[in-house]
């Protein structure tokens, strides 16, 4: 298992499979994009599937989540969910994309064994979409929503991500769309992960905020108390239920002490938190001939040491990761 000295076990990882994105979010990156990883320093199909395996087989991990970037843009994307779908335990997989590329692909995903899918939409409005992502792509993510609703994947989340100034006045249209089209809907916290390092706490939307303007149209009663337990969104029951919709506040009330997650990065790198400032490589090790059980040694070894928390709760301390959440994973 992967234990960390203060007794918490991550069964939960997020695989990202590419730090490249169609989109230029403007909390996430400038329009002119990023220096991406080059192909050598990617792993390959095949070295993905073996570390999800040693993650699985020897590690206990009960769920995995494809994340980028734009994980959309791996070409071999359903041959790593099919070859990963069809480990023993079977994990949970998941997958969180901006929903360019879905309308072509969720048939092909839920038949290689994809379950569930998070997509990013932070606006209804065409206009605000290409404001906040610099593209004009906002018909192509609702028409990625239609063909995974079709193809059966359940549940489809919907991630939303509020911006002064630009869609914050939105959360009760966002969530009165989601309950139409039967999606859950999640709002998340603007952290502090955007290449620019543009992030300022005392501008960004928070939770207290959401779920204030949530409930100029709605009546929110919490989800089974207070307590969130590993999860990251605290949810809330709409109008009695038994539509739903989750806050990920990660800033402003952090679910460290609950952790269950841990990150593999697109070039093989381990973190133990999104924030982490430290990594530990196993590529290098699976180039340079380690088998599966010093692997699983290494990813012991990175987990065992993570920090009680992120940070993010003492303004004063926090310094933010030099690599910005598309490079990160999701």
């Amino acid at each position: 298992m992967l234990l960390d000295t203060y007794g918490r076990i991550a069964t939960d990882l997020r695989v990202s499979l590419t730090d490249r994105c169609n989109l230029r979010c403007t909390y996430c990156m400038p329009e002119e994009g990023l220096s991406w990883l080059a192909k050598p320093e990617l792993l390959t199909d095949d070295e993905v599937v073996r570390l999800v395996t040693i993650a699985v087989t020897e590690l206990g991990v009960t769920e995995v989540r494809f994340t980028g970037g734009e994980p959309l843009l791996r070409p071999g994307l359903v041959s790593i969910v099919e070859r990963c779908a069809a480990l023993r335990p079977r994990p949970s997989l998941a997958l969180t994309t901006n929903g360019i590329g879905l309308e072509r692909t969720a048939e092909a995903l839920r038949a290689a064994g994809l379950d569930r899918v998070n997509v990013s939409l932070d606006t209804l409005d065409p206009e605000v979409f290409q404001r906040l992502t610099r593209r004009r792509r906002h018909e192509d993510v609702l028409r990625g929503l239609a063909a995974a609703r079709a193809a059966g994947l359940d549940p489809i989340k919907i991630n939303s991500v509020l911006m002064p100034g630009l869609n914050d006045q939105e959360a009760p249209e966002l969530l009165a769309w989601a309950i139409e089209e039967g999606y859950e809907m999640r709002f998340i916290e603007q952290m502090p992960l955007d290449a620019q390092h543009g992030w300022d706490r005392a501008r960004m939307v928070t939770a207290g905020e959401i779920l204030e303007s949530l409930r100029t149209r709605f009546t929110l009663t919490p989800e089974g108390g207070e307590e969130r337990g590993s999860a990251p969104a605290e949810r809330w029951l709409v109008d009695g239920g038994p539509e739903r919709v989750g806050v990920i506040a990660s800033v402003t009330r952090p679910f460290c002490r609950a952790c269950d997650r841990t990150r593999l990065t697109a070039d093989g790198q381990v973190r133990d938190c999104l924030f982490a400032r430290h990594e530990s490589d196993l590529r290098g090790a699976l180039r340079a001939g380690a088998d599966d059980a010093e692997l699983a040694e290494r990813w012991r070894a990175a987990m065992w040491g993570k920090k009680a928390g992120s940070g993010l709760d003492d303004p004063g301390a926090f310094v933010q990761p030099a690599r910005p959440m598309s490079a990160i994973g999701g």
